[in-house]
């Protein structure tokens, strides 16, 4: 199985890999592990705006679902189930049904979500919350397939999980959305 992960910042897709890694058996590919990698070669500052940045760049210059391929190519030579986290485009969506899998959207509501990223204590996450959500409405872009558009990759997943409340209640239904799948 290949699912891959959308959603907003700070909505809770690490914890769904997670999740699926510790029980499912799934190995996880990570967009952002691929900017981080491909920022660091260019020589810019590790923080979101580099993210949006070389991001956007790589599908101007390699396709709208080109991170999704890269991602997908190096996950196909492993085999078994795989997660590609985090997808931030419709044509990323996209793809990654035309690919077999399915998407799971996470969201949250903003104040909890910044608490979230805050504590998450990330490089791209060191900003007042002003910041983070001009950041987040930055990468809504639904007229451009090349840049990112979070809310429409979430609008175009399989199922969207609502992250509002605990753990347990989070890993609930990602067992209930993968039992609710149909079957092939």
């Amino acid at each position: 199985m290949i699912v891959g992960l959308t959603g907003s910042f700070g909505a809770g897709k690490g914890a769904v890999a997670d999740y699926l890694i510790a029980t499912k058996g799934f190995s996880n590919y990570s967009v952002r592990s691929f900017l981080v990698e491909e920022i660091q070669r260019r020589g810019m500052p590790v923080n979101r705006d580099s993210m949006i940045e070389v991001a956007n760049d790589l599908r101007a210059k390699n396709g709208p679902a080109y991170l999704v391929e890269a991602l997908y190519k190096k996950a196909e030579s492993q085999g078994g189930n795989i997660i590609i986290e985090s997808l931030r485009a419709v044509a990323e969506v996209r793809k990654m049904k035309e690919l077999g899998g399915i998407v799971i959207g996470v969201d949250a509501e903003p104040h909890l979500r910044y608490e979230r990223v805050v504590k998450r204590g990330q490089e791209t996450d060191q900003v007042s919350y002003e910041k983070w959500l001009a950041q987040e409405q930055a990468e809504s872009n639904p007229d451009d397939p090349t840049k990112q558009d979070i809310f429409g990759a979430l609008r175009e997943s399989t199922v969207v999980l609502q992250n509002n409340g605990t753990v347990e209640e989070l890993h609930q239904q990602i067992d209930e959305a993968l039992a609710n799948l149909p079957k092939e």
